[in-house]
């Protein structure tokens, strides 16, 4: 299933995050994952909410830079090699992934990773394809 993500793109000053953050927070928006980072003196923020859209609008009337990306967020195996079990997959059907970030859902007792493929709908077929759950 693909998931709604959203890139900021933060001066790496004090106090932008959190700008963000309670934006965000004000408008009863949920941040559920969370990742930023940083290259000379620009951060990019990624973050998965309850209401992307929502969101993309409260940071955009509020001046952030910010633009809305398809991932994919899929169960892992918690334990030693799971995620060289699914990259395997991917790189045996010439997937790439652009990058990833894990996070930790309160339903789940598996590791979860959100991706984001140069193709999403072909990975997701893969994925399933190969009994990988989606979230």
């Amino acid at each position: 299933m693909k998931v709604k993500q959203i890139s900021i793109f933060l001066e790496n000053v004090e106090g932008r995050l959190y700008r963000v953050s309670s934006l965000l927070g004000q408008n009863n928006i949920n941040i559920r994952a969370i990742t930023i980072g940083e290259s000379e003196g620009v951060g990019i923020l990624r973050i998965i909410v309850n209401k992307p859209q929502d969101a993309m609008n409260v940071l955009k009337q509020n001046g952030f830079v910010a633009q809305i990306a398809d991932i994919v967020a899929l169960e892992v195996e918690d334990k030693p090699g799971g995620l060289a079990n699914i990259l395997k997959v991917l790189y045996e059907n010439k997937l790439n992934v652009e990058y990833l970030y894990g996070f930790i859902e309160k339903f789940c007792e598996k590791a979860l990773v959100a991706v984001r493929f140069n193709n999403p709908d072909k990975a997701i077929r893969v994925l399933k394809e190969n009994g990988i759950r989606l979230i």
